[in-house]
């Protein structure tokens, strides 16, 4: 379930080992690598690879296999009995093992202009995108944790970084605000929201339109990206009362990838809300699927 580097090193591990995996694509076709563009640190590619490109690859090599995909999104799973039921769409389907890969979706602003530039200066992570903007003044949108640890890592690169937040106070636990504060490349700007970003016509973020919420005053921000702060949406609601999750939804797991119900394994970023990257999402796709591999052996299947 999922199509993003997890799910497709999934699927490529299982159909190798001939278990006829069938790969439920999702909302978001090939996760958020679907929505970057030069990926420069996915082992293997010296010079970098488009995010869509990496995620065709990665399905090609499955199918190569006998992976079968489809273009469907779950709407419901019954992992009470064997075998469990899955349903999407008019359609259900029923599966000795079920491989859970379906991601979580970046927060995003909602901006005119944002989705135009996902890509192009709007980023919602830092690790990944940061160093294309070294030498540049770029802004962290939040007032978390997640904000906080953004805009430090984004110092190394920026020559300044902007943290705005629509409230004065802040969510961040203080070690991380404290740490922000006192770094002399952060600078803050509170009471503040973001009303759209430019400029789609020339590819790139050159600023951004910001209102003061305590004057009303509009005003134009330079700046060269926005990064958003302000967390993911694991997409698991569907497993709700049937799998055990943390208080933001992302489902909890022992031993890597194994959940509370035996054949159903999680990978990628619906469980991982640490480290977050292509490199470690294909990595615990493979995890499951080799353990789903032990597991239909150890059913006699």
């Amino acid at each position: 379930m999922g199509s993003g580097c997890a799910g497709h090193t999934a699927a490529l591990y299982t159909a190798r080992a001939n278990l006829k995996p069938l790969v439920l694509e999702g909302h978001e076709p090939g996760g958020q690598l679907s929505l970057t563009t030069l990926v420069e640190n996915f082992p293997g590619f010296p010079e970098g690879i488009q995010g869509p490109e990496l995620i065709a690859n990665m399905r090609r090599q499955a199918e190569r296999f006998g992976a079968e995909y489809k273009l469907a999104h779950v709407t419901a799973a019954d992992l009470s009995t064997r075998p469990f039921t899955i349903q999407f769409g008019k359609e259900t389907v029923q599966t000795h093992t079920l491989i859970i890969a379906s991601g979580a979706s970046a927060r995003w602003l909602g901006l005119p202009n944002e989705q135009a530039l996902i890509g192009h200066g709007v980023s919602s992570c830092a690790t990944c995108d940061g160093f294309f903007f070294s030498g540049k003044e770029i802004s962290v949108i939040g007032g978390g944790d997640s904000a906080m640890e953004e805009a430090l890592f984004l110092t190394r690169f920026a020559t300044k970084v902007a943290v705005i937040h629509r409230r004065d106070d802040f969510r961040a636990s203080k070690i991380m605000l404290d740490r922000a504060r006192q770094h002399d490349k952060i600078q803050f700007i509170t009471n503040t929201v973001v009303e759209d970003v430019y400029d789609p016509s020339r590819k790139e973020v050159t600023g951004l339109k910001l209102r003061n919420l305590k004057t009303g005053e509009i005003s134009d921000f330079p700046t060269s990206a926005m990064f958003l702060g302000i967390g993911h949406i694991p997409n698991a609601k569907v497993f709700a009362g049937q799998l055990d999750a943390d208080q933001d939804g992302y489902l909890k797991t022992t031993n890597y990838v194994f959940t509370k119900v035996p054949g159903v394994y999680a990978c990628g970023d619906v469980q991982d809300r640490r480290y977050r990257q292509a490199i470690t999402a294909a990595g615990s796709g493979c995890m499951a699927a080799l353990e789903v591999e032990k597991f239909l052996e150890d059913q006699g299947h």
